[in-house]
Parts: structure tokens; sequence; C-alpha cells
């Protein structure tokens, strides 16, 4: 595969848990963000490098994000801490053409809340019970090459209400051991970008050394990718055509018009 073809990956982690406490320390010894980011590099097609809270810029600077064609999302402990400049930065790309994708507790991380503007509220309970996500889009190009269900043995459970907009496809349900149901996979378009919400991924889990939730994930980077990549403008546009002249003089509103004034 060529270079241009190379689908560029960022996985944002706030990098928290795995080195507060020695039970997610003992799964993730280097941080979630490094087992995603080694099973996509695996792909012939994906380069993915890794990007945390504590780095400058939270690791996404503009010349980052600039090079990134898909950014994953997990967070949990310090949505918080993320600075709002660094969302508003991320939210632009995605606009734009960037893909997105949002594990587990990223629902309440402030990049997914202003993509959907819903409070992104749900029920939860951590009793490490079996979750199946049952695949409802076979056809789907995120769900290739899982069968009818993903089954996990001990997870989180998330249940309904989900506070978010209706998905423009709705690829995963959930069932839960203790009888909640859950939207575990759903894809939006905003802008001319995607994104892509996928429940799995509790930090006192080993879901991401999970093959079939890797799968899932690598499909969605690539359902993922810039289709066009498209910087935000709101230009004072000349005519096409020749626009008779009008009787009357209705003025202006005052407003010096530039290339990015709304009119």
């Amino acid at each position: 595969m060529s270079k241009s073809e190379t689908i560029k990956v960022t996985v944002w982690n706030e990098f928290v848990h795995e080195q507060e406490h020695d039970a997610v320390k003992k799964i993730y010894p280097d941080g979630m963000h490094t087992v995603i980011a080694d099973a996509l590099n695996q792909n012939d097609d994906i380069v993915a490098r890794t990007a945390t809270l504590q780095e400058p810029e939270h690791g996404l600077t503009e010349e980052v994000l600039a090079q990134t064609d898909v950014l994953t999302w997990w967070g949990h402990a310090a949505h918080d801490k993320v600075d709002d400049e660094v969302v508003a930065r991320v939210q632009k790309r995605v606009l734009e053409g960037m893909g997105l994708i949002c594990l587990h507790s990223a629902h309440f991380s402030k990049i997914f809340r202003r993509m959907l503007g819903t409070n992104c509220s749900l029920k939860w309970r951590e009793v490490a019970e079996k979750e199946r996500l049952w695949n409802l889009e076979p056809g789907h190009p995120i769900t290739q090459g899982i069968g009818q269900y993903i089954e996990l043995p001990n997870t989180e459970m998330y249940g309904e209400r989900f506070d978010i907009p209706t998905p423009d496809k709705l690829i995963f349900v959930s069932w839960f051991e203790g009888g909640e149901v859950f939207r575990s996979g759903c894809c939006w378009e905003r802008g001319h970008g995607r994104i892509f919400y996928f429940r799995p991924g509790h930090e006192t889990y080993p879901i991401f050394h999970n093959a079939e939730v890797i799968k899932v994930i690598t499909n969605a980077v690539r359902w993922a990718k810039p289709r066009v990549q498209i910087t935000d403008v709101c230009p004072n546009s000349k005519p096409l055509e020749t626009i008779s002249p009008k009787d009357v003089d209705f003025g202006s509103a005052g407003i010096e018009q530039s290339s990015d004034t709304v009119g």
C-alpha cells in the first residue's frame, strides 16, 4: 500500500487509571493507548501514534491533528482536565473531515458531548457481568468479520436511557447479564466527519486484549477515515450570474464584510 493510502491514526488516552491503580496497571502496564495502537499497527494500511492527557496540549497540537485521519478517544476520570481550546481544535478537524472514534467512558468526554449536543448520560453498574453485543448490521463496514454477537464474560454495565441523538446507523446493541440493554455501536456524521461510539473498554477488564473488540475498532478506523478534507470558511461570495439592478436601495446591516463574516 502506498504512503498516500495509509490511514494515520492518533490513539488518545487520558492515561490516569493505569498510573494510579495497580489492578489497571497489571492489565495495561504501558497504558490502554499502547495496546490499541500496537494492534492497529499490525495492519499494512494503518499507522497509529499515541497521545495522552499529560503531554503539552494533551498531545493534540495543530501539527499532530493536521497529520491525523482518525482520532480514537478514551477518557474517564479526567474529562474536566481536557483543555477547552484543544476540544475546539478537535471539533474543527472533525467537521472538516477527520474521523472520531469514542470508546467506552468517552461518552462523557467534552469532545463527544460537544459533537452530539446532548448530555450523553446513562445508567451503569460494575459487577463483572456478562455482555453480549448483538450485531444488528452484518453488512456494515464496521461489523465485517464479526458474527451474530460478541460475548464479553466480564464487563461494566451501561444501560439505557443513553442520552444521545438518534444514531444515523445503530450497528450494535448490548444485552447484560443483569437484564439491561444499551445502544453500544452508534454512527453519526457531523459536518464532513464521521463519528463512531463503541461501548466496550472498561479499564479493570482486559477488553482491549479481545480480538473481536480490536477488529471492530480497526474496521471503524477504515470506515471513519476522511472522504474529504475541507477547511471551514464562510466567505462573502460574488454572484455567478449577472444580477439585475434594483429600483430600491435596501442598504446593508452596516457590518463590514470580510472573508469570514456571516451575512
